[in-house]
């Protein structure tokens, strides 16, 4: 059998769908939105409908356009060519972000580890994360993203981490 998936769907769409779909058709086993530990939107209704109906949560922008690989640092120019280096980067490369990716990397690297490692073991500890789409420019990074699921948080570093996020310093 084949299963189907949506992207962008709010927890109303994904209710609706649900409701709607006839009895033995296919039903979406998947919803593709936007997450991570910048963006946090899905928590406040999708995330919760997603394991209320058993659909598998896969986000996209993990790592926040690169925001959270730990290349744009507080006082530096966002590196030439880079995704950040465009009108997209003014929106992104807030006083605000840019302190909580410090925080971020000091809590990361207290633990050695890497903010990227962070962003993807923070996301895969989300009950309904099935798993995380992460695009990769290189071999090395393409590495990189599948080795950062090995970092199991504690539920402590959860909350160090969520405190950090709600509370940049």
């Amino acid at each position: 059998m084949r299963e189907t998936g949506c992207s962008n769907f709010s927890a109303v769409q994904l209710r609706e769908a649900e409701e709607t779909t006839p009895e033995g058709a296919a039903r979406f086993a998947s919803v593709q939105n936007e997450y991570s530990l910048l963006h946090r939107e899905p928590e406040g209704d999708v995330l919760p409908e997603c394991e209320r109906l058993g659909v598998a949560f896969v986000p996209y922008f993990p790592l926040a356009n690169g925001l959270l690989t730990g290349k744009y640092r507080r006082g530096q120019a966002a590196p030439a060519g880079s995704r950040l280096d465009s009108s997209r980067g003014e929106r992104l490369l807030t006083h605000r972000n840019l302190a909580v990716v410090e925080r971020l990397i000091e809590f990361s690297e207290s633990r050695g580890r890497t903010i990227l490692e962070l962003a993807f073991s923070w996301l895969l500890r989300r009950p309904a994360v099935a798993s995380v789409i992460a695009g990769a420019t290189s071999a090395e990074q393409a590495r990189d993203n599948a080795g950062a699921a090995g970092w199991q948080l504690t539920d402590d570093e959860l909350d160090e981490v969520d405190s950090i996020v709600a509370s940049p310093g």
